[in-house]
Formats: structure tokens, sequence, C-alpha cells
């Protein structure tokens, strides 16, 4: 079993990736994989040692595996997503749908199924850095206040209030949330939000899209056979009602 604690030089930023996975042979593939794209290394080796290094050095996505031994993946991302809302990425050999879809329920921001890519993980990794990173910075222009029936949302705090009650949501479910009530009242192609929220451009992102709506759908307290503000319209998108019916 084993961590590692990877940061990339962006500018004069250095961006941190927490890496879990139990094979010992495939760490060291990641860790010249990331070395070669510009990555530092730092190892561990289990998933407690990885939390206390997830507190000390607070990283900007974390790649996890789900078969980590005696340990659970799934537990572990339970309990990062107590702890944050970074993004998550699983990169595992469980590609079965109950597995995909269980990893996203719980949080995951992407779920990558072995064997990759590696220009193509590589690339998943940026994004979703670059996009948790602009997430948190005070200096992006992006900035308001988005209001639509019950729902108030702040891009400068990143925040989420639901008849004044506030929600606690991870990046990604934040990100598609302000997409759709930037367009209240049309229909955001599933497309459209896969490229926008995630920068993918692939059909396995509809997954990622249709997981992590239903997650917020659960967050926002909807019927899932009766929503009110998130409408899916079947084989074109979402649309987020600006009032109630």
């Amino acid at each position: 079993m084993g961590v590692f604690l990877v940061g990339a030089v962006s500018g004069d930023l250095r961006a941190k990736l927490l890496i879990v996975d139990d094979e010992s042979e495939l760490l060291e593939l990641l860790a010249a994989i990331v070395e070669e794209a510009g990555f530092a290394a730092l190892p561990a080796q289990d998933p407690p040692t990885a939390l206390k290094i997830f507190e000390r050095e607070q990283p900007d996505a974390v790649l996890l595996d789900l078969m980590l031994g005696h340990s659970d993946g799934f537990d572990l991302l339970r309990e990062l997503r107590r702890r944050t809302d970074v993004p998550v990425l699983i990169l595992t050999a469980r590609g079965g749908e109950n597995d995909r879809v269980r990893g996203l329920e719980l949080g995951a921001d992407d779920y990558i199924v072995k064997p990759f890519s590696v220009r193509e993980l590589v690339a998943r990794i940026r994004v979703h850095v670059r996009r948790g990173r602009a997430e948190r910075d005070p200096r992006r222009i992006n900035g308001g206040t988005l209001k639509a029936g019950p729902l108030t949302l702040d891009v400068e705090e990143h925040s989420v209030k639901k008849d004044g009650e506030s929600l606690h949501l991870t990046v990604s479910e934040f990100k598609l949330l302000q997409h759709l009530m930037c367009r209240a009242g049309h229909v955001v192609r599933t497309s459209v939000l896969a490229k926008e929220v995630w920068g993918y451009e692939d059909d396995g992102a509809r997954d990622v899209v249709r997981v992590t709506l239903h997650r917020l759908r659960r967050k926002l307290g909807e019927d899932a056979s009766n929503p009110q503000f998130l409408q899916t319209v079947p084989g074109v998108g979402v649309m987020l009602r600006a009032e109630q019916t």
C-alpha cells in the first residue's frame, strides 16, 4: 500500500495532488508519470498517513484507488468528503457500473478505470486542479451572487443557501449549479455541461454529469420523481427552473 503527494509547478504556484494506491509497482509508474509531467512525489504507507498528509499539505486534488488491501477506498473517500470539497478522482480497476455510481454518489468528481491512458490521466488531473483552484482563487473575476427561487449562490464566498440555510457542496456540485443558475429557465445540453464544468468532450463524461446531478438534487432536497428545480429533458440536457411549481 502506498500514497504519493504530488506537486506541480504552474507559473509561480505549486499544485498538490494526493495519490493513493496499494500497488507498489503502479505507484512507481505513477510517480514516473507525474515527474515526467513536472510533478514531485512524496510517499506514505496507508490511508491514515494519507489523511495526515492531507491535513498538513492541503492538496489541490486527490487521486484515489478503491482497492487498498485491508482498507476500503470508499471509506477513505467518505472521510475525505467529510473534511473537504477538493476534487477527488478515482483511479481503479473496478469498472462496474455499481462501483462507478457509488463512487460518484459518495462525492468523487471523476472516475477513471485501469488500464488508463497516460495522456488522458494527466489531462484530467490538470483540469480538476485548475478548476478547483479557480473556485478558491479570491482574485477570480467571475464574482457576484446568483439567485433562483429559494436558492442563493455566492461565487466569491463559494457558498449556496436554500431558504437561508447553507448547503455543503463539492466543487463539482457548486460549479454545476452555478452554470445552471446562470442559464435558469433554459435547457443546457449535457455535452455542454461536461465541457464547461469538467472540461471533457468524451461520451463517458455523461455519467459524471448524471451522478453529480443526482447528488445535487439530493442536497437540494429534491424529490427525484418530481424535481422542482433541476429538471432533466431526456436526450437533451438539464434545466434549472427559476421558480418552484
